[in-house]
């Protein structure tokens, strides 16, 4: 769970870049991914996690994680979207 009490884990200017992408981390999130039955999101990062994760630059960069990420099944909660694309996704 990436969160702080107001609700965001980015800083003042949006700004994520204590968040650090290596080996370990890869390790790490591809174990996760296999112990989840169920993605839950907000609007605002299921926008961006749909706009990354079934590209080809995320196909090929972190193919593995792509896969896992776009297989898993997802839960979007939102009031102002009206669909959804990203496999597996339903709207809530």
């Amino acid at each position: 769970m990436l969160t702080s009490l107001d609700g965001y884990f980015e800083g003042p200017n949006k700004e994520i870049d204590w968040h650090t992408v290596d080996v370990e981390f890869n390790e790490y999130a591809s174990n996760f991914l296999d112990n989840i039955d169920i993605l839950l999101f907000g609007r605002v990062t299921y926008e961006l996690m749909a706009n990354y994760w079934p590209t080809q630059e995320a196909l090929t960069n972190d193919p593995i994680i792509a896969k896992k990420m776009n297989n898993i099944p997802k839960i979007v909660f939102s009031t102002t979207l009206s669909n959804v694309a990203w496999q597996n996704t339903q709207l809530v």
